[in-house]
């Protein structure tokens, strides 16, 4: 037997050792992105509003930054709900499928930079002769074989594949967060539009009762003779109009309560949610700067993992150029006899390394570079569009919010000023001086005053939800999985 440093691969084991980790191709580098110093629209300025429904600026950034925004809003069903979707919502648990699918592919991946080694014991009995009479002779074989076979990472595209397998499995990872954001926002605004639903209720509900009190009003009259029967049947179509609008939401906030459902992970039939009537207005945000949302936002953070992973198939295809080493060898016990089958003459071995290179490909590989190279562009312009869409919600958000808290303002106004006109008609159909067609203007005039303050309130309290998700809602890069 010769001794090892003998053997005619050694040296090319020993040269494959030392090549290996000589890595070819691109080094990554995260692409630029549009990254302004400061949003063009500003935050409203409704901290006195919000202090005086008991908020304070001091909270909201606590909660923010554990990521259980919804905390904002200091409503506790709503956070009971928030709570399930991460651990019930079957898009959310279907996301993190794939992820622990990618993670797995991660250990392949890596398994690749590992000698592979197989045996195959094998037992023959062998009789040769005819008849099997006495000039039969027979033999038997005992063989246990070891057989090793390796292929060095000599240019680094095992070892590229390896970091693809592991940044789209980061890229995996922040589509979870981003799919647990996403629902979580989405049940935030199905539960604000299923309470201003119940706020329109309420308000409807009281405006029955006026309408109510103003149809025995008209009645009264007609009795005393001072009023037409006209008068009792504008009272009545006003009323009917009220009850039929009351039935009507309740359509609305049946779906809005079965989309809740869903997204909590519930069947329609098993959740029920109380009416509660909204009153606070949205709760300050912490907003930062542009440049945290490279941070904070998981759908920009998975976009610039696909970046790198496709930068290491650029790798991956260039290493295709270069010549590639594969070791093998085997050894093992064999002999006629159990006995004898661990005695030292019963060992062999064997070692053949094997060099391969690619003479001629009609320009394949340079066709498969070229099309990685494309492949990562496709991927650096994606990861710069989310970064401007990222952008753009934020900006509509905020803009949202400004625009909305100023109109609250105006309708406060509208909504003060017809309870007067209304006030000031029924005192005067009272004494006779107009008829109840005025009354009828001024009450419709009203109600619309306070379904639009109503309204309103549902829309703001929704954009925050909007803007809290085109912030982040808490999450960070930081809670990419430690490779």
């Amino acid at each position: 037997m010769k001794r090892l440093s003998q053997a005619p691969g050694a040296t090319l084991v020993v040269l494959a050792l030392a090549l290996t980790g000589c890595m070819v191709g691109p080094h990554y580098a995260r692409p630029s992105a549009a990254a302004p110093p400061a949003f063009k629209e500003q935050a409203p300025v409704n901290f006195k509003e919000a202090e005086a429904a008991g908020w304070k600026q001091s909270q909201p950034g606590d909660a923010y930054s554990k990521g259980r925004w919804w905390e904002l809003y200091n409503d506790a069903a709503l956070s009971e709900l928030e709570e399930q979707v991460s651990v019930s919502n079957q898009n959310v648990l279907q996301a993190e499928a794939q992820y622990r699918e990618a993670k797995a592919a991660v250990s392949v991946a890596r398994a690749a930079l590992s000698p592979v080694v197989t045996t195959t014991p094998a037992f023959t009995d062998r009789e040769s002769g005819s008849g099997g009479g006495a000039g039969a002779a027979s033999s038997r074989s005992f063989n246990l074989p070891l057989n090793v076979s390796w292929e060095p990472d000599l240019w680094g595209n095992i070892h590229r594949g390896v970091t693809a397998s592991a940044t789209t499995a980061e890229s995996l990872a922040a589509n979870v967060g981003n799919a647990r954001l996403l629902y979580q926002a989405e049940l935030a605004q199905d539960y604000f539009g299923l309470h201003g639903t119940d706020g329109e209720a309420e308000l409807l509900t009281r405006t029955q009762t006026s309408y109510e009190e103003y149809l025995t009003l008209t009645r009264n009259r007609v009795s005393a003779g001072v009023a037409s029967d006209l008068d009792v049947a504008e009272a009545e179509t006003q009323l009917y109009a009220i009850q039929s609008q009351l039935q009507d939401l309740g359509v609305q906030r049946a779906a809005f309560e079965h989309a809740i459902a869903i997204l909590a992970g519930k069947a329609p039939a098993d959740l029920t949610i109380a009416p509660v009537t909204l009153n606070n207005p949205p709760p300050p945000i912490p907003l930062g700067v542009p440049s945290e949302l490279l941070e904070r936002r998981p759908d920009i953070a998975g976009a610039e993992r696909q970046v790198a992973s496709a930068n290491e198939q650029i790798g991956i295809a260039i290493a295709a150029f270069y010549p590639s080493l594969s070791l093998t060898g085997g050894a093992g016990l064999e002999s006629s006899s159990l006995a004898k089958w661990f005695t030292w003459p019963s060992r062999f071995w064997s070692v053949g390394p094997e060099m391969a290179e690619t003479l001629f490909d009609a320009g394949r590989r340079r066709g498969v570079v070229a099309e990685q190279r494309a492949a990562y562009d496709g991927t650096v312009a994606a990861y710069r569009e989310t970064v401007l869409t990222a952008m753009q919600q934020v900006e509509d958000s905020l803009a949202a919010l400004r625009i909305l808290a100023g109109e609250a303002d105006k309708v406060e106004q509208t909504v003060q000023a017809a309870t007067r006109a209304l006030n000031i008609s029924t005192a005067q159909y009272r004494s006779g001086t107009v008829d109840y067609l005025t009354v009828i203007t001024a009450q419709a005039t009203l109600l619309a005053a306070d379904d639009k303050a109503v309204t309103l309130l549902t829309r703001r309290l929704t954009a925050s939800v909007l803007l809290i998700e085109a912030l982040g809602g808490g999450w960070n890069a930081s809670q990419f999985p430690v490779k």
